[in-house]
């Protein structure tokens, strides 16, 4: 159970650390291929961050035999797998595009780059949501 709490409190802390990050990227004017690359590298690098904690985060719950929060973090783990393939290639069409198309190109990213950021908020919820949860678990 030691195991679980510590890959879920990396979980916290791998998607709190990213939402902070990412909220003040929203100041850039996207307006480069640079801002562009470099928010897009941001995500890739927290994809891959939260597809391993949550993934070590699942495997330690179902070890702990916890399988319903086991469930949960595995699906955190393939939601971040889907998000990495949709947002990440749509991120670099829409960062090559900046230059040639800036007027559609520049708002089509800041929104990609918004609602990526909103669905991490919801992930964030639940996975605190998750540990208020195995809380009160634990004090039954």
């Amino acid at each position: 159970m030691v195991a679980a709490l510590f890959f879920t409190v990396a979980l916290l802390a791998t998607t709190a650390y990213f939402i902070l990050g990412s909220i003040p990227l929203l100041v850039l004017k996207h307006d480069t291929p640079l801002d562009a690359r470099f928010v897009r590298a941001f995500f890739n690098i927290y994809y891959r961050g939260a597809v391993f904690t949550a993934g070590a985060t699942a495997i330690s719950y179902a070890f702990a035999g916890h399988p319903a929060f086991a469930a949960g973090a595995a699906a955190l783990a393939l939601m971040a797998v889907v998000l990495r393939k949709q947002v990440i290639p749509k991120m670099d069409a829409l960062g090559e595009q900046i230059q040639v198309n800036p007027i559609d190109a520049i708002p089509g990213f800041r929104k990609t780059h918004a609602i990526a950021i909103l669905i991490n908020i919801v992930q964030l919820a639940i996975v605190v949501w998750s540990l208020v949860r195995l809380g009160r678990l634990a004090e039954a």
